[in-house]
Parts: structure tokens; C-alpha cells; sequence
């Protein structure tokens, strides 16, 4: 279960920093700007560190296709 809602924590970080990313396109003030980049980085720090927990654990073997998909299969079947 730890690993469905890490994977959960990391597709919401990954989520993030794309939309503070767009948002900092759109941003007019440089004030404003500066904040979103400091969030900005924030939320890469925390996709860094999910990823990092998930892949020590086997939650997410990104370098190995074939358990990618075990993994897949078996979060539906639990889910």
C-alpha cells in the first residue's frame, strides 16, 4: 500500500513543478516570479526525495521495464 500512495505523492510533485513552471511563464511581476521559482524548486526537491524513497524500496525500478509493468499489473489487482 506504501508504495501506491508514494507513487500517488509522486505523480502530484511531478504535477507541480509543471504547473509552477507554467505559471512562471505567465507571471508578470518579477516579486511574484521569484516566489514561484523558490516553490518551484521546492517541489523538485520533493519529487527528488519521493523518487529517491520509491526506488530504494523497489516501488519504482525506472531502469527496468519488464517489473515497471509487474508492478502496474499488480497496483490494479490490489486496487
Amino acid at each position: 500500500m506504501t508504495g501506491f500512495y508514494a507513487g500517488d505523492l509522486l505523480g502530484l510533485a511531478k504535477t507541480t513543478v509543471r504547473n509552477y513552471a507554467i505559471a512562471i511563464t505567465e507571471t508578470a511581476t518579477s516579486q511574484l516570479r521569484k516566489v514561484l521559482k523558490r516553490q518551484l524548486n521546492s517541489a523538485i526537491d520533493l519529487h527528488a526525495r519521493v523518487f529517491r524513497f520509491m526506488y530504494q524500496r523497489s516501488y519504482y525500478p525506472s531502469y527496468n521495464l519488464e517489473k515497471l509493468l509487474q508492478n502496474d499489473v499488480q497496483n490494479a489487482y490490489e486496487h
